[in-house]
């Protein structure tokens, strides 16, 4: 694997339990919602910025902005919420992005990336991606829904373990399981690896390479 890859997976193993730390041990500190939330939305924004996606980028740098100025004038608004809105906000985001592509007669974001890495896709290749891309829509949804549940029907602490511990590793299992479950029912499709869906992502939003290659070469 990628020493890259290796080493963004270990800052964002430090960053989650970071996070978690900060989040249980300082909750109410409005400059602890700016040390959580700046870092992600920093990521956002320059990963949505490289991929063509100059609007969400500018939104990210904003609420970057914003939550800044509020921790500098003091503002009360409770830091808890923030992070509650942070949470089901960057998740109903995607699921409206994963949503607004499956659109009648339009081009599902996950047959918009398999095609950058396939170079063009069977019948069958369009349907499943089609599919998969439903499954993140209904993940992301349900995610966000069990967030706002457990804010206000558990405890403060519950919610953390959820947000910061639970999520993360709800959304790798998404990641593996649809690999385990993509060459269970299609063993004909062409493997791919981690980089080759982290590049397709990154050039989302940018015209697609002039020359592509057979999927099944």
């Amino acid at each position: 694997m990628p020493v890259r890859i290796v080493g963004a997976a270990a800052l964002g193993l430090i960053y989650i339990l970071g996070s978690h730390w900060l989040m249980t041990r300082a909750p109410t500190s409005p400059w602890t919602a700016v040390a959580l939330l700046t870092p992600m939305l920093a990521a956002v924004a320059f990963s949505t910025w490289h991929a063509g996606q100059r609007w969400r980028s500018a939104c990210a740098m904003a609420v970057i902005a914003a939550l800044t100025l509020q921790a500098v004038l003091g503002v009360q608004i409770p830091a808890p919420l923030l992070y509650l809105s942070e949470h089901v906000g960057i998740n109903l985001m995607l699921a409206l992005w994963f949503g607004s592509t499956l659109q009648k007669g339009g081009k599902a974001l996950i047959s918009t990336l398999a095609e950058r890495v396939h170079g063009s896709l069977t019948p069958d290749m369009v349907t499943y991606t089609r599919n998969v891309t439903r499954a993140w829509v209904v993940y992301f949804v349900a995610v966000a829904t069990i967030s706002v549940l457990l804010f206000f029907g558990a405890s403060f602490e519950t919610w953390a373990r959820f947000s910061n511990l639970l999520s993360p590793l709800a959304l790798a299992a998404m990641f593996v399981g649809e690999r385990f479950v993509r060459y269970r029912l299609h063993p004909e499709f062409e493997r791919t690896s981690i980089r080759d869906a982290i590049q397709a992502y990154m050039h989302t939003g940018r015209p697609a390479p002039a020359t592509q290659r057979d999927p099944l070469v």
